[in-house]
């Protein structure tokens, strides 16, 4: 059984859609966390370091993950049966662990800095502007509907769901091929499950 640790509307959402893809035993312990202007409370049931979400605890022997792609990669390893994350030795494994480590390394510190008008430092930083980093995304979503190609993944929960939270910010990416993506993932049953079960 894994424990989702929840805050409704928030990065924590998308895991009800990953673990309704999966297909794999979960229940939800609804959270509190601290808001950007300061309100609410640390819930001291929640095993993220910060008090943050998402966070997923693994009954089996108490394992503790969080961090978005750490948790896609452990969710994926656990329930291979579904195939949306590649295994060891999957010809396209690879390139899954790299769209993993480029979401945290360079997709949403770019959506972020944009997001609080904060400029990327030039040479030291291990990220790019959105406006260098989008090219990269396009280019291999107008290569296949998927960041694996004709393949669904993991990956794409955590893609598809950040460009939806900025869709009406002025973050927004205006790209046919973008906004096709989006909604391509987002008609899944899967998604729809999740969102009945968004407040718990």
């Amino acid at each position: 059984m894994i424990t989702l640790y929840h805050r409704p509307r928030t990065r924590s959402s998308r895991f009800l859609w990953l673990l309704e893809e999966l297909g794999a035993p979960y229940q939800v312990k609804l959270t509190t966390t601290l808001s950007p202007d300061g309100t609410g409370a640390r819930d001291a049931a929640n095993p993220h370091p910060h008090g943050k979400v998402p966070a997923i605890m693994d009954s089996d022997d108490g394992t503790v993950v969080f961090e978005s792609p750490a948790i896609v990669l452990y969710l994926t390893d656990k329930f291979p049966t579904a195939g949306i994350g590649p295994a060891i030795g999957d010809k396209d494994r690879g390139a899954y662990l790299s769209w993993l480590a480029y979401y945290t390394g360079v997709f949403e510190p770019s959506f972020m800095s944009k997001f609080m008008n904060v400029e990327v430092p030039v040479g030291s930083a291990g990220w790019v502007s959105v406006e260098k980093m989008m090219p990269t995304i396009i280019e291999t979503l107008s290569n296949g509907p998927y960041l694996l190609g004709d393949r669904f993944s993991g990956a794409d929960v955590l893609y598809s769901t950040t460009f939806a939270l900025f869709a009406n910010t002025p973050v927004k990416q205006e790209s046919p091929v973008i906004e096709a993506y989006v909604k391509r993932a987002l008609a899944r049953p899967a998604y729809a499950r999740a969102q009945a079960r968004e407040d718990g």
